[in-house]
């Protein structure tokens, strides 16, 4: 067995630990760091089948961005996850049949993929991997890649306009009010005098200062 194999099998065995323990930690934040160990892990295979863009794609735009928004996302609720455990026997029936559909559906896909069709086409020495998948990208799923792009904006337009839903309770100001404001508005100088003779004792505190 050479190197590359036994990393391969390495990555892929701790991998599958990680994802395993994505679905099985008591703490979200900890399922969200299994989460980020289970996409470096993929990251190192993908290394291994020289698929470089691929990896530090994953590694740049998940890891490093998505993951970590996660992360803030889930630290910044404080999930309870007592209240999450409440009813869970009560929807396992309905979610084991759901992950067995999602299975059997990866499967056939994958399955389906593994058949080549078509003879391999020789690898020209000094290719580029990120030209040849911008290429093909550009090329062959050009529509479905608009098609995506399209997806992702009216998910991103959705985002925004669930999170900017006008509230009772919230307080605006009008930014053209605010650059409009001048000093003489906000602010008024009161002259006052620059000494100011001390008052005199009261017959209480005269008192109180004999008794003392």
């Amino acid at each position: 067995m050479s190197v590359t194999t036994g990393l391969f099998y390495i990555f892929s065995a701790v991998m599958l630990f990680a994802a395993f323990r994505v679905i099985t930690a008591r703490n979200p934040v900890h399922a969200v760091l299994f989460l980020v160990l289970t996409f470096f892990q993929a990251a190192l295979v993908w290394m291994l089948l020289k698929a470089e863009f691929l990896s530090i794609t994953l590694v740049l735009v998940y890891v490093g961005a998505v993951m970590v928004l996660f992360l803030f996302v889930v630290m910044m609720m404080d999930v309870n996850v007592e209240n999450l455990r409440v009813g869970f026997w009560k929807h396992f029936p309905l979610a084991a049949i759901l992950g067995v559909v999602i299975a059997l559906e990866m499967s056939a896909v994958l399955m389906g993929g593994f058949r080549v069709v078509d003879e391999p086409q020789a690898v020209v020495p000094g290719a580029s991997n990120t030209k040849e998948l911008g290429i093909l990208l550009y090329t062959k799923y050009l529509y479905p890649l608009e098609v995506a792009a399209a997806i992702l904006l009216v998910a991103m337009i959705a985002a925004i306009a669930l999170t900017l839903r006008a509230r009772k309770d919230s307080k605006y100001v009008s930014p053209g009010d605010q650059v409009r404001v001048k000093a003489r508005d906000r602010m008024a100088v009161v002259k006052m005098d620059a000494t100011r003779e001390a008052p005199a004792p009261t017959q209480a505190a005269t008192q109180a200062e004999t008794k003392a």
